[in-house]
């Protein structure tokens, strides 16, 4: 038991306490369906709060009562719950605290290098002299494998079966690791392959709302390995997207150290007219809050319009929180909730212990609860919401449905006279903003039967019109949930749909991760060959250059709705508002309005065909997978037998030859800049992502190894296997390097020699220099998805440092986590307003001594001619816990150097 002194407050400077104290009055008995409960009331701290406890957000109430349960003196101490019970709307606490999440969710494309860490850090513990089953998760974990399905094939009845059986085929190494993982580590369950999008499995199935563990309730809350975790914020489960590194501690037993956050508060009002779907109000949403500025913020949704907002569209909404830039966007725990959970087959006991417990704890929302006092409050009418899409290259940029043809047509430079193509046989001619991708895909939209069951409808009446999808556009359906066919039947609408090509081509996330497949042969040399830009429409939540294919420059977010009915018109620059989509059999012209499906005849095929038994069913086996899972089947040992020969997976070089003790951080001496980067530079921009080019540094290491191109899968499949990784580093095609302005991609400039060469080459020539690296960046650096290889791959090049404008949350938290460190210029500096052109030398001092958080460093800059610039960038290193991290190599490094001391520890004892 420790004792703590409690801050300024209602506490007294000086008051002391022990750490037992208001854990132990908060201990009480809850009387369930199931029988009695333990639970931590929140009202014992009623007296010590900032704010009534009443008007607290409801995401800082879970919070709280995570501290509170967790203040045992250990991890968690009284003093970090009597921090966080300052938190008032005008002023949050700036001292971080510990949050114990319950669970850990991955998916395989980030949960599988994070599983290959896992593994390397049994093999160092044994190398060391320690027990390597002390690597084991404390915390219980899920990983679903949906991310590594691509559309190969489409457009036909055979369309899921045959990519199924490539996806088996392809990744049959990775799969036999994941069951080792699943046989040899302990609160490991792995969803096999063709089962849904992670997101959406945990809406359906893995949340609880409220868990219950040796006989104590608590709220349900979680951190993920994507971004998208956020989506289960819509069932009241407080969740998020982080690193994969950040993860790996926190199934470790370690806490996720956080600031108090500020919360925004969205007012909703009123109801979606006509026309509008789910879709288009989170893309006014995401529009509306990026140009407010939520990045590191919770935003928490209120008002009138709760009740007229069905659990999938608050799902839809808190699905979009990394592209509207804020951790999480909470809604309370009411009486959709509780309706949902009886929808998606949750027994009636689970249901019976979310109403009590959140009405025993105050945080049950209903008509007559007070509104929380939030940080700062704004306000959307829903009945403003218009159909809309966003794109060509950003979420945030949300398009009128009537404004998208002139939009498009002013991001063309260059106009062109059209490309005569022979498709199956038909003769077409392909243009700029012809749709060559629409795709029905992600979790975003998937997990939402309006939406899901509108493309139904709409298809419907324009089979029934007459009209066709134009012969060039890649049509794919891949749902959420396997619950989706099954309603889509129960309607009798998959007919329809597939008519237009919407056949069923997997269950997980495709084109929105990149697993778009090839395009035909046709489609891809009339666009290659005469540079058209091309489109994609797709019902995702990500549209960064580079990332949807290749050969596709524009892409725009849709509903499902949209989806289909741009692959009837074919392409973007048509103006769906007032143009035909197509001629009917009479000849007559078919516009959008004359096939839109109403509200009420959407309403009423949900109602008729989603049934809670329907979830059960598919859920009732949900982790034993099919024969092709099946027959990839893992070894039975402690340690991983890792294989030098593997493509896949590779023992990764973070724990090979690690000291026991930490090495002293030193002074940069002598860097240079290995990239010059913009503005909002993804981690799609920077960690490897999409198909492997063969021309490029990953695909000659592959081919050197013997693997054909049409083996080589995708980057995200390869996430395991270091050594394609690093070489894929900065590679998206849309990349540009200030340094070599003239190029795409990863190409960069050694110095002092000017040789322009790939990124991965020039790493390699530093590192035989001894030269430490650089990467200077613009606002939001590392916007995107929760990539731990933007951090990981950077880290393996060589770099130190990043120097950037600003940083998105977890990109920044991913570099510290990697050892990488991450500086800001002070405001209104950049490298141009400084006079630098990058291609000085540089000197970074202060890390050796005097490193804070939130402190700044002094840089130099040296020219060839002798000349120097110095100037002071601030540390990003935001907290003593980071500090620590970034001292030890990082945070997996501190991890594994804390059990090394812990075995040592107690075989003394013994």
């Amino acid at each position: 038991m420790r004792t703590a002194t409690g801050p300024s407050g209602p506490f007294g400077e000086e008051e002391k306490v022990t750490s037992q104290g208001f854990r132990a009055q908060a201990a009480a008995t809850l009387e369930t369906g199931q029988g009695p409960v333990r639970y931590y009331q929140l009202s014992v701290l009623a007296d010590a709060a900032a704010t009534p406890l009443d008007r607290l957000p409801y995401s800082i109430r879970v919070l709280l009562e995570n501290v509170l349960r967790h203040a045992d003196g250990d991890l968690v101490g009284e003093d970090d719950l009597r921090n966080l019970l300052q938190w008032r709307p005008d002023s949050v606490p700036s001292r971080e605290f510990p949050f114990m999440p319950e669970r850990v969710l991955l998916q395989d494309f980030t949960g599988v290098p994070a599983v290959v860490d896992l593994a390397a850090m049994r093999s160092a513990m044994a190398r060391m002299g320690g027990d390597p089953k002390k690597i084991n998760p404390l915390v219980p974990a899920d990983l679903v494998v949906d991310h590594s399905v691509q559309v190969d094939y489409f457009g036909s009845s055979a369309a899921l079966r045959l990519n199924v059986e490539r996806e088996i085929e392809r990744n049959r190494e990775r799969y036999a690791f994941l069951q080792w993982a699943q046989q040899a580590f302990q609160d490991f369950r792995v969803v096999p392959p063709g089962t849904g999008i992670v997101h959406q499995v945990n809406l359906e199935y893995l949340a609880t709302v409220v868990a219950t563990r040796n006989g104590v309730a608590f709220p349900d809350t979680l951190v993920g390995t994507d971004s998208h975790t956020t989506m289960v914020n819509g069932l009241s489960v407080l969740g998020w997207g982080v690193g994969g590194i950040e993860a790996e501690a926190v199934l470790l037993g370690q806490p996720y150290y956080m600031q108090a956050p500020e919360v925004v508060g969205v007012e909703l009002t009123g109801r979606l007219p006509e026309g509008s779907t789910a879709t288009d109000l989170v893309l006014t949403i995401v529009q509306m809050l990026r140009a407010h500025g939520v990045v590191e913020k919770f935003v928490e949704f209120y008002g009138s319009g709760l009740a007229r907002l069905p659990l999938p569209d608050r799902a839809t909404i808190a699905n979009m929180a990394p592209e509207y830039g804020a951790t999480v966007g909470f809604f309370p725990i009411d009486a959709e909730t509780l309706r949902y959970m009886r929808v998606t087959g949750r027994s009636a006991d689970q249901v019976d212990l979310v109403e009590r417990y959140a009405k025993a704890q105050g945080m049950f929302h209903t008509s007559d609860s007070p509104d929380p006092l939030y940080s700062q409050t704004l306000s959307l009418d829903m009945s403003t919401v218009e159909p809309s899409l966003a794109g060509p290259k950003r979420p945030q940029d949300r398009v009128a449905l009537h404004s998208v043809k002139e939009s498009f047509r002013s991001t063309v430079a260059e106009p062109s006279s059209g490309v005569a193509v022979s498709i199956d046989g038909e003769d077409v001619e392909l243009d700029h903003g012809a749709v060559v991708i629409a795709a029905i895909t992600s979790c975003t939209n998937t997990s939402n039967p309006s939406v899901m069951v509108g493309a139904g409808l709409l298809a419907k009446n324009a089979v029934e019109r007459g009209l066709r999808r134009q012969p060039w556009v890649k049509t794919s359906m891949a749902p959420g949930s396997q619950v989706v066919t099954d309603y889509l039947n129960n309607a009798g609408l998959t007919p329809y749909l597939e008519a237009l090509g919407f056949h069923l081509v997997g269950y997980g996330c495709t084109t929105c991760i990149g697993n778009s497949g090839p395009l035909p042969d046709a489609v891809a040399e009339a666009v290659t060959g005469n540079n058209l830009v091309a489109a994609a429409v797709l019902s995702g939540n990500r549209n960064f250059e580079g990332r949807i294919h290749p050969q596709v420059k524009a892409n725009y977010l849709a509903s499902p709705v949209l989806v289909v009915a741009y692959a009837l018109g074919g392409r973007v620059d048509l103006d769906l508002t007032t143009e035909p989509l197509g001629l009917d059999d009479a000849g007559q012209p078919v516009y959008l309005r004359d096939i839109w499906p109403s509200q009420e005849e959407i309403g009423r095929a949900i109602t008729e065909s989603v049934k809670p038994e329907e979830f059960a069913a598919r859920y009732g086996s949900v982790f034993s997978g099919d024969g092709g899972w099946g027959s990839t089947t893992g070894s039975a040992e402690d340690q991983y037998a890792w294989d030098p020969t593997s493509t896949y997976i590779q023992e990764v070089p973070f724990f090979q030859d690690m000291p026991r003790e930490p090495q002293p951080i030193e002074d940069i001496r002598g860097g240079r800049i290995l990239a010059i980067l913009g503005d909002s530079v993804t981690t799609d921009h920077i960690s490897p992502a999409g198909s492997i080019p063969r021309g490029a540094p990953a695909g000659q290491h592959l081919i050197s190894l013997g693997v054909e191109p049409r083996d080589f899968n995708t980057f995200g499949a390869r996430r395991g296997n270091h050594e394609v990784m690093m070489r894929g580093t900065f590679g998206n095609p849309r990349l540009r390097n200030a340094l070599v302005p003239e190029k795409e991609g990863d190409w960069t400039v050694h110095l002092p020699s000017g040789d322009e060469m790939r990124i991965y080459d020039a790493s390699l020539r530093y590192r035989d220099e001894r030269v430490p690296l650089l990467v200077i960046a613009g606002k939001e650096y590392g916007a995107g998805s929760s990539r731990d290889w933007a951090a990981k791959g950077p880290n393996l090049l060589g770099v130190r440092a990043a120097l950037a404008q600003s940083y998105e949350r977890i990109h920044r938290s991913n570099l510290v986590g990697m050892g990488v460190l991450p500086l800001q210029f002070r405001e209104g500096e950049t490298l141009s307003t400084l006079g630098l052109t990058g291609r000085e030398t540089f000197d970074v001092a202060g890390i050796a001594s005097g490193l804070a958080p939130g402190g700044e460093v002094q840089i130099e800059a040296r020219r060839d001619d002798g000349s120097t610039t110095s100037f002071a960038a601030v540390v990003r290193i935001d907290t003593p816990v980071e500090l620590e991290y970034y001292r030890q190599g990082g945070v997996l490094q501190t991890v594994l150097r804390r059990m090394l001391t812990e075995t040592a520890d107690s075989a003394s004892e013994g």
